[in-house]
C-alpha cells in the first residue's frame, strides 16, 4: 500500500508524552486445569458411528465431509479419523472446503486455506474437491434462495464437521456450529452472501435455523461431528449428531462451550495490544468476545470487557492477506497494513454485509508510538495509571504482559501468576517479540 503515513517523530510532535511516562509492566499467566478429550481420533471415529443414517448407506457410497477455515487445533486429526472410519465402513469419503467466501472466494484459495491449516489430501487420506459451484435448493421463510455446494449435492451423504462456540457477531439458540457450517460453509460465496443479507433484514440465529432445515430436507446431510473446545483450544467434547437433532442439540453444546470460553482475566482496560490477528485466530480476525466489541449490524455491545482502545500489531500468514476485522482496532501497525490483500478482505466484508469492519484504523509506525498515543486517546490523566494488557492473539488471552495497575489487580487472583515489574524495552520502537 503506497501511502506515506506519518513517522514516529511527526506523531511525537503532536503528543506530549514519551515512553518514559509509561508505567512498568509484568508478565502474567492465568492457570487453568481444563477438561479435554484424551483421544480425539477415537472420539471422532465414535462420532461417525453414532450417526444413524450411515447404517442405511450401501458400500461404495460417496460421503462429502466438510472442512472449515478456522484454526481449530484438533480438527485436522478429527477429520482424518472420520475419513478413516468411513473408509473402514466401505464408503468413499472426500473432503470439501466449507468456508463461504473465505480464500478469496476461489476454489484454489479455499484449497490453500485448508493447506495452511494442515488439512491436505496427504494428512486426510482422501481427495479434496474444491469448487465454488452451487445450486439453489429451496427458499427460506423470507422467500430468498438457499444454496448448496454442487459437490455436496452430488454425494450420497454429507457429514458436517465444525466447532460449536459462541459466535463473534450475534447471540441466539444456534451460533457457530453445524447448522452454520451447512448454511454458510456449504453455501459457498453465494450462500454466505445470501445468508448475511437475509440476516440484516431479520435475526441471524433464526435465518440459520430456517435455512438449515431447508438444507436438511433438500440435500443428503446425514449429521455432523461437533467439537467443543476448552480454554486451551483443545477438544473438551466430541459428539456425533444426527441431522434431525442438530437444532435441538446445538443450544446445549453452546452452553457447554460458554463454560469453556477463553476470556481475558481483566474486565477494564485502557489499551489492549494484540500481537497477531487473522482468519486462523477468529472469523473476525480478532475474537469479539475477547475484545468486548461487535460493531455489527446494530448488535448490542457486551457489557464486559470494557476496552477503550485496541492495537493490532500484525496479520498472520495463514490469513493470506485477509484482514477482515481490522476495523475493530483503533490502531494498527504499518507492517500489518502492508500485508493486507484488499481484494480478499473486501470480498469477505461484502459477503458479511458489514463494511465498518474493513475501515482502516489509525496507522502507527511502531509499537512505541501506539503505546504513547494511548496516553493521549484514552482519557487517562496520568500515564502511570494506564491499564494496558498485551496478548499473543485473542486465541490466547491467558498469556499477558500487563501494566502496573492491572498487575496489582491480577495479584489478587488465585488463578493468575504475576512476575516482577520492569520498564518496557524497545528496539527501534519495537516491543520484545516474545515476552511471554
Amino acid at each position: 500500500m503506497n501511502v506515506d503515513f506519518p513517522d514516529a517523530d511527526a506523531l511525537a510532535g503532536a503528543n506530549e508524552y514519551t515512553v518514559d511516562d509509561l508505567p512498568e509492566f509484568a508478565v502474567a499467566h492465568r492457570e487453568r486445569d481444563p477438561e479435554s478429550v484424551e483421544d480425539v481420533a477415537a472420539a471422532a471415529r465414535d462420532a461417525v458411528d453414532a450417526i444413524a443414517e450411515f447404517d442405511d448407506l450401501d458400500a461404495g457410497a460417496t460421503v462429502a465431509v466438510t472442512a472449515g477455515s478456522r484454526g481449530i487445533h484438533d480438527m485436522p486429526a478429527a477429520l482424518a479419523a472420520a475419513v478413516e472410519r468411513l473408509q473402514e465402513r466401505g464408503f468413499e469419503p472426500f473432503v470439501i472446503p466449507a468456508m463461504g467466501s473465505h480464500g478469496g472466494a476461489t476454489a484454489e484459495g479455499q484449497r490453500e486455506t485448508l493447506a495452511a491449516l494442515g488439512t491436505t489430501p496427504e494428512t486426510l487420506g482422501c481427495e479434496i474437491r474444491s469448487s465454488m459451484a452451487v445450486e439453489a435448493v429451496g427458499e427460506d421463510d423470507l422467500g430468498r434462495p438457499v444454496y448448496a455446494a454442487r459437490d455436496a449435492l452430488e454425494a450420497d451423504a454429507v457429514l458436517l464437521a465444525n466447532r460449536v462456540k459462541p459466535h463473534t457477531d450475534f447471540r441466539g439458540d444456534v451460533e457457530s456450529g453445524l447448522a452454520k457450517m451447512a448454511v454458510i460453509g456449504l453455501g459457498k460465496h453465494r450462500g454466505a452472501e445470501s445468508l448475511h443479507n437475509a440476516a440484516i433484514a431479520t435475526d441471524f440465529a433464526d435465518v440459520i435455523a430456517d435455512r438449515y432445515e431447508v438444507l436438511r430436507r433438500e440435500t443428503p446431510i446425514v449429521g455432523g461431528i461437533a467439537v467443543v473446545e476448552n480454554a486451551d483450544h483443545r477438544a473438551a467434547h466430541v459428539e456425533g449428531i444426527d441431522a434431525a437433532d442438530v437444532l435441538d442439540r446445538e443450544p446445549e453444546l453452546l452452553d457447554l462451550a460458554r463454560e469453556h470460553l477463553a476470556e481475558l482475566p481483566v474486565d477494564d482496560l485502557d489499551l489492549l495490544v494484540v500481537d497477531a490477528m487473522g482468519k486462523d485466530k477468529s472469523g473476525t480476525g480478532m475474537d469479539t468476545n475477547v475484545l468486548g466489541r461487535y460493531d455489527f449490524h446494530g448488535e448490542a455491545e457486551p457489557d464486559s470487557p470494557s476496552i477503550t482502545r485496541v492495537y493490532a500489531r500484525s496479520l498472520t500468514d495463514p490469513s493470506h492477506g485477509n484482514a477482515v476485522g481490522f476495523g475493530l482496532a483503533d490502531f494498527v501497525h504499518r507492517d500489518l497494513v502492508a500485508d493486507v490483500d484488499f481484494h480478499d478482505t473486501y470480498v469477505n466484508i461484502v459477503t458479511s454485509g458489514e463494511p465498518r469492519r474493513a475501515k482502516l484504523p489509525f496507522v502507527v509506525p511502531d509499537d512505541a508510538t501506539a503505546l504513547v498515543l494511548a496516553c493521549s486517546t484514552t482519557g487517562v490523566a496520568d500515564p502511570a495509571d494506564l491499564r494496558v494488557a498485551r496478548i499473543p492473539s485473542t486465541m490466547d488471552p491467558d498469556s499477558l504482559v500487563v501494566s502496573e495497575p492491572v498487575a496489582a489487580d491480577l495479584r489478587q487472583r488465585d488463578d493468575v501468576t504475576v512476575g516482577p515489574l520492569a520498564p518496557l524495552e524497545f528496539s527501534d520502537g519495537a516491543l520484545d517479540p516474545d515476552p511471554y
